[in-house]
């Protein structure tokens, strides 16, 4: 019996750990049903208060609890979740209150989640980032509903998927002198003929950046050919760098033996955009 429990809780810890990783790294912002903007929230002297909306656009009534969680991202943009700050590392939990905690939402049904920060004029110049968990609960059994009769003599396992995903909640206290620049540029070819642009995001300062990475090809006649868009790419504190791959589009016409691939990161800041960084690849 207790070789069965073992094996049933790694089994659901594993299940658990893939749904968890697929959250972090939805793009939409959208797992089991659940529809959340914005997708990162950010707090600094002029917004101590903000609004998450949530919208439950499945077919049946979901619950969901809210938690906060810690994470670290890897040098490739893959995440794991850790217990302890790494070193120049700084958690915004312990500086946000939430309400409420928990969610229940009919189909087609949307409500807002307050998050407000607490005590910012005590902070230490810098930013704190944890990130709000939204993790689905599963519905149980009602009372005297009975299970379906099983061989006693056999394992019988059964595996509740555990819906989750997160967004970061960023406070930023003064003023920031964050940098980012764009190096190590290599184009690649797949034996399926695809074109792979590798990248290296280098930051540097107190906060982390923030924007979309776009891939122009600029032909030796001028003509400029959008070819490549990552929206919403990051590199957090305390990472100093980020290895980036974009699969690059193969339309006809497009010569990647000649002319050159501009690169370009970009943030909109009051509905103008600034650019982060720059840098060309020359093909030959």
């Amino acid at each position: 019996m207790l070789n069965a429990l073992s094996l049933t809780s790694t089994l659901y810890r594993r299940l658990s750990a893939v749904l968890f990783i697929m959250g972090l790294s939805s793009v939409l912002m959208a797992q089991g049903n659940l529809l959340i903007t914005p997708k990162r929230v950010v707090f600094d002297n002029s917004k101590r208060s903000q609004v998450i909306n949530l919208a439950n656009i499945g077919k049946d009534t979901a619950r969901y609890a809210i938690s906060f969680i810690q994470i670290r991202m890897k040098d490739d943009g893959t995440f794991e979740e850790i217990k302890e700050p790494d070193a120049g590392q700084n958690f915004s939990d312990k500086h946000l209150r939430i309400f409420p905690r928990t969610v229940t939402l009919a189909p087609n049904e949307a409500q807002v989640v307050k998050v407000q920060v607490s005590q910012y004029d005590k902070l230490t110049s810098g930013e704190y980032r944890s990130h709000l968990y939204f993790r689905a609960i599963s519905n149980e059994a009602p009372l005297g509903e009975k299970s379906a009769q099983t061989d006693s003599s056999k394992l019988s396992v059964k595996l509740t998927p555990v819906f989750g995903i997160s967004i970061p909640m960023i406070i930023r206290s003064g003023p920031s002198n964050a940098k980012v620049n764009i190096s190590h540029i290599k184009l690649e070819s797949t034996p399926e003929s695809l074109k792979i642009l590798t990248a290296r995001f280098n930051r540097s300062g107190n906060m982390s950046v923030y924007g979309d990475f776009s891939v122009q090809h600029i032909s030796n006649t001028g003509k400029i050919t959008p070819v490549g868009m990552v929206r919403g790419l990051s590199v957090y504190t305390p990472n100093q760098a980020r290895e980036v791959k974009i699969k690059l589009d193969n339309k006809a016409g497009i010569d990647y033996t000649s002319g050159k691939l501009l690169l370009s990161y970009t943030n909109s800041v009051d509905g103008k955009s600034e650019k982060l960084a720059s840098s060309e690849l020359v093909l030959n």
